[in-house]
């Protein structure tokens, strides 16, 4: 029987977030339903919102949830009901070119359920990233449910999106190793995430730089070796001095602005990749000195998911957290109830919170 749950919605472009009754359908064929323990509040949250992103309204935010499978469909593989999930927006479907070419990271076609959850008067709703997680339950295609160990499910739903966003910036995109110098621009949760998995990676030297000293301290908690305001100093001079003249090896924009991008350019070092993490304004142009990068040689890289899967990625990183050895909880700033979205938004935007955790 069909579901009656809470979820938050946006009814149209750049309205509040509101507490509306939704509906969730029985799971069909390859599908399962999942009662919602946490979800984060993730600034792609926000894109959606004002509409910069998705599919139209009525909107279904959320997507950085755990959880407990509830139900499954006939043919739903690789989780049964009581299983503990982080729910994601890379569900591999096997058919695409790269998911042939065993690039399954580079999903084309991810999966995601046939029907759509809908209001009470049957509207139906766009789920923010195909999830829809801020709802106290939630129906997805099996292979967005990735089985894990039990753990905190505010501290491990953030692996949904920003935290493995960052991590596969650093790790993945921009290939950070032992030894290696990083720079991070924008130290949010993409951006504290980029410097968590480089300092796993063994990077050597890792400049957080931002401008808000309340973010390059959450920073150096994640663990930057240096940083920077760039309201006070210039940034890319700070990464050439941090690095002993030599630039960083892997220069991250988690912002996504082309003015933060070509800092992350000039900051690189000889044979260095920039990597552009951060969502950029659908109106954002860049312009490139041509010869400069010429000259330099090196790559810009553009970053969706931090290129992770989350069949491999996330059980490994739930375990680096059960282990102690990335800190998922200081990700979270509050705990909040999913009345209280709209003014998580608000806190965002004003640099107030490294993220938000609706528990339910």
């Amino acid at each position: 029987m069909p579901r009656r749950v809470r979820g938050a919605v946006v009814r149209a472009a750049g309205e509040p977030a509101e507490t509306a009754e939704v509906v969730v359908p029985d799971p069909g064929p390859g599908e399962a339903v999942v009662e919602v323990a946490a979800c984060g509040v993730c600034r792609t949250d926000l894109h959606y919102q004002k509409g910069q992103m998705g599919g139209g309204f009525p909107v279904l935010l959320g997507h950085e949830a755990a959880g407990t499978v509830a139900e499954v469909g006939e043919g739903a593989e690789g989780v049964a009901p009581g299983d503990f999930v982080i729910l994601n927006w890379r569900a591999a479907c096997g058919r695409c070119r790269w998911c042939r070419r065993g690039r399954r990271e580079f999903c084309l076609d991810s999966l995601t359920a046939d029907r759509r959850t809908t209001l009470a008067d049957g509207t139906e709703l766009v789920p923010v990233m195909g999830v829809g997680g801020l709802a106290e339950a939630v129906l997805v295609a099996a292979g967005q449910c990735t089985k894990v160990a039990a753990a905190s499910p505010a501290a491990v739903g953030l692996l949904g999106c920003g935290v493995t966003t960052g991590f596969g910036a650093a790790v993945y995109t921009g290939g950070v190793g032992r030894g290696d110098t990083a720079a991070v621009f924008g130290c949010g949760g993409v951006g504290c995430g980029a410097i968590a998995g480089a300092r796993l990676a063994g990077a050597s030297v890792i400049v957080a730089v931002d401008i808000d000293d309340r973010k390059l301290e959450w920073a150096r908690r994640f663990g930057a070796t240096h940083a920077v305001n760039s309201t006070r100093d210039d940034p890319v001079a700070a990464v050439w001095e941090a690095t002993g003249g030599c630039g960083a090896d892997a220069a991250i924009d988690a912002v996504g602005s082309p003015g933060v991008l070509r800092q992350a350019l000039a900051a690189r070092a000889v044979r260095g990749t920039a990597v552009l993490a951060g969502v950029p304004a659908p109106e954002a142009v860049l312009d490139l000195p041509m010869f400069e990068m010429f000259d330099r040689g090196g790559a810009l890289k553009i970053c969706w998911y931090g290129d992770c899967l989350p069949s491999r990625d996330f059980p490994v990183l739930v375990d680096m957290y059960r282990r102690g050895r990335l800190d998922l909880d200081g990700f979270v700033s509050e705990k909040i109830g999913l009345g209280e979205v709209e003014a998580a938004f608000g806190r965002m935007e004003r640099g107030e919170t490294l993220r938000s955790v609706v528990e339910f």
